[in-house]
């Protein structure tokens, strides 16, 4: 069973009132319940595996230190280094910037909200690529 199923089984199971959901899909089978004390049976190697293929990735991405002065998102949105798409970037890596000065535009709802340092320093590390998704206080940049 793919694990994409498993993972959107359980986000059905999230968002409804169920308690427990099973399927079978010729010999592989999923049960996936909401109490946890339910033995998990042995045809379905599939669903201990998602716990720890979505815990995998959340430890990968804390493995690198971030050192310096960092700079969080303020909100939800969808970053961008310039402000329009055939411009050049507001800021590069290694680049010295001003308090004060713009380092990027977060879109959220169709508003652009241009970010600026809140430090004078030297741009160590921009962690975000353009066009990517960011959560609220998501680290955006390093600064010395």
């Amino acid at each position: 069973m793919d694990i994409r199923k498993v993972k959107k089984l359980i986000e059905l199971l999230e968002a409804s009132d169920i308690a427990e959901i099973e399927i079978h899909e010729g010999e592989e089978s999923v049960r996936i319940s909401r109490h946890g004390t339910l033995p998990i049976p042995p045809a379905a190697p599939v669903a201990p595996a998602a716990p720890a293929a979505a815990t995998a990735p959340a430890e990968e991405e804390k493995e690198p230190e971030l050192e310096g002065h960092i700079i969080h998102s303020p909100m939800v949105g969808t970053f961008y280094r310039a402000p329009n798409p055939g411009a050049k970037p507001f800021i590069n890596e290694g680049q010295s910037i001003n308090a004060g000065e713009t380092l990027c535009i977060i879109e959220a709802m169709k508003i652009l909200n241009q970010i600026e340092s809140d430090k004078t320093g030297v741009v160590k590390r921009i962690l975000v690529e353009n066009g990517q998704p960011v959560e609220y206080n998501q680290p955006l940049f390093i600064i010395e």
